[in-house]
């Protein structure tokens, strides 16, 4: 039982300090898998080690040592090995830093290497879903398993991917550094993009049998808890961090007690996570105050906001949240938020007004296939008595639906819709 408590902390302490670990290790070496397998391997000796000899007081601190011991004996090794000139040069620099004592490293040092390993997992080189599994292996600390079963693919085809997303850094020469102030935004842009990707799996999965992921949604907060305090100063960062705390503040109100589905109108606002609520409200006034136009996600914060601060659907600033996304839609051109806009125009203007909205979406080519689509059109249809279409849309919703607690609810409200005609 005593091991088992051990080897659980030993998890928690990775998930912790794997990020800052990895980040480190990267700065000396230069090379990304070459500090993964660094890690790991102070990681094993942990395991080894720990339950006989207890936790350190710095494991964090015992972990870096370790690793560094592991890439002294690793590189002592290649010298005596290999012949080549320049390579023996290279590798003589690495022993070096690598012999360099720990406290030579500042806080501020720290922060600044989790800061560039998380462009460098997130970098426009790698494709969506590279970065993506990259991201959680090396700042989420995830292993290869877990990442494969949040977003149901073969452990194989996550491993592809970390071990190309790895190559294809090396090989591109991407160097350990946060970018420069005439790329930031876009570089934040795919940051902030491979964040909010991982909650929203979480926080509606798209297939599968759980309509909800919480563990997804946790990592994805730890990693925006992360970059919002490693860059205070940036409004979209503080925004993210608020948009998903106060949706994760409704987690536990989402699912009912066999994990059916509970939509936004029939949620018990008693069960919503009041903290969550209280630390994204602040989040937000956060991104308000530092200044400028409001982006995507703290705009979406806001929205968020009006939710939170409702006490029932019917006390809901709608007309506010319509021009809130008014602003969304001029900033995106999202055909998405248009479409969320339109239930917005619904609740706030009546259900002839939110239609009128959705069917002037029908031929928007990203929306094809996108199941909340006819979702949507079958729910304004009921608003109007118009039973029998809004079935057709329901029914058409659940077959393009891939998560199967949400089609299930699709085909039970479709079934209600017969009953009532």
């Amino acid at each position: 039982m005593a091991a088992s408590a051990t080897h659980r902390a030993i998890d928690a302490v990775w998930r912790i300090e794997s990020a800052r670990l990895i980040a480190g290790l990267t700065r000396i070496v230069r090379d990304v898998s070459v500090a993964e397998d660094l890690a790991q391997d102070a990681f094993v000796a942990a395991l080894e080690q720990w339950p006989r000899s207890g936790i350190p007081d710095n494991p964090g601190a015992w972990l870096m040592t370790t690793a560094k011991r592991r890439g002294i004996d690793g590189l002592r090794r290649r010298v005596t090995l290999e012949r080549k000139q320049e390579l023996i040069g290279r590798e003589l620099q690495i022993l070096q830093q690598l012999d360099q004592p720990d406290l030579t490293a500042q806080v501020d040092d720290v922060h600044d290497d989790v800061l560039r390993l998380v462009f460098m997992t997130c970098h426009p080189v790698l494709p969506r879903e590279a970065r993506v599994a990259l991201t959680l292996r090396l700042l989420g600390g995830l292993s290869t398993p877990e990442i494969a079963r949040a977003f149901l693919v073969s452990e194989g085809t996550v491993a592809q991917r970390i071990v190309r997303a790895k190559r294809t850094l090396t090989e591109a020469r991407v160097p350990f550094e946060a970018p420069g102030r005439d790329e930031l935004a876009d570089r934040l842009s795919a940051v902030l993009e491979v964040i909010y990707l991982v909650f929203n799996e979480g926080y509606a999965a798209s297939s599968g049998e759980h309509w909800i992921r919480p563990r997804l949604c946790e990592d994805a907060l730890r990693l925006g808890r992360i970059l919002a305090a490693l860059m205070p100063r940036e409004p979209e960062a503080q925004g993210l961090l608020a948009l998903m705390e106060l949706q994760a503040s409704r987690l536990r109100a989402r699912v009912g007690p066999h994990g059916e589905p509970v939509l936004l109108a029939d949620q018990n606002r008693a069960r919503w996570d009041h903290l969550l609520v209280q630390r994204g409200l602040a989040g937000l006034q956060r991104a308000e105050e530092l200044g400028g136009t409001l982006g995507p996600y703290t705009m979406q914060a806001a929205i968020a906001a009006c939710h939170a601060r409702a006490r029932s659907v019917e006390e809901t600033d709608w007309p506010r949240i319509v021009g809130l996304y008014d602003g969304l839609a001029a900033l995106t051109g999202s055909p998405v938020v248009e479409l969320n806009r339109a239930v917005a125009v619904t609740m706030a203007y009546g259900p002839e007004a939110g239609l009128a909205l959705v069917d002037a979406l029908a031929d928007e080519r990203a929306l094809r296939g996108y199941h909340l689509l006819p979702s949507v059109r079958g729910d304004l249809l009921i608003r109007l008595g118009r039973l029998d279409e809004a079935r057709e849309e329901l029914v058409r919703a659940a077959e393009l639906c891939g998560n199967d607690r949400e089609r299930e609810l699709l085909l039970s409200r479709a079934v209600d819709c017969g009953a009532s005609a």
